[in-house]
C-alpha cells in the first residue's frame, strides 16, 4: 500500500456554484409544494400502508420533488439563479 505524500487540493465553491445549488433547491421546494397539492403522497384507502405510510409519504413527494429539479424541473431554477446573479453583480 502506498501512501501519498501530496495533500489532495479540495476546490471551493464559487458563488455561481452555490447560488445554482441555491436555485434548485428552491425550486425542489416549490415542486414538493406543488406535488402535495396534486394529491401525490396521499395514502390509498384500499392496500395503504397505514399510519407509516402517511409518516414517510412527504419524504417521498420531497425525494421526487429534488430529482425533479435537478434533472431540469421546469425551468424556475434557472430563473432564480439569473436573477441571484443579476443581484451579486449589482452589489
Amino acid at each position: 500500500m502506498q501512501v501519498s505524500a501530496l495533500p489532495s487540493v479540495v476546490q471551493t465553491p464559487t458563488t455561481s456554484d452555490r447560488l445554482q445549488a441555491a436555485a434548485v433547491e428552491l425550486e425542489a421546494a416549490f415542486l414538493a409544494e406543488m406535488l402535495k397539492s396534486a394529491g401525490l403522497g396521499k395514502t390509498r384507502q384500499s392496500f395503504g400502508g397505514g399510519a407509516g405510510e402517511d409518516q414517510f409519504a412527504s419524504f417521498l413527494v420531497q425525494q421526487q420533488a429534488q430529482q425533479l429539479a435537478q434533472s431540469g424541473g421546469v425551468g424556475l431554477s434557472e430563473i432564480l439563479f439569473k436573477s441571484m446573479m443579476e443581484k451579486t453583480n449589482g452589489d
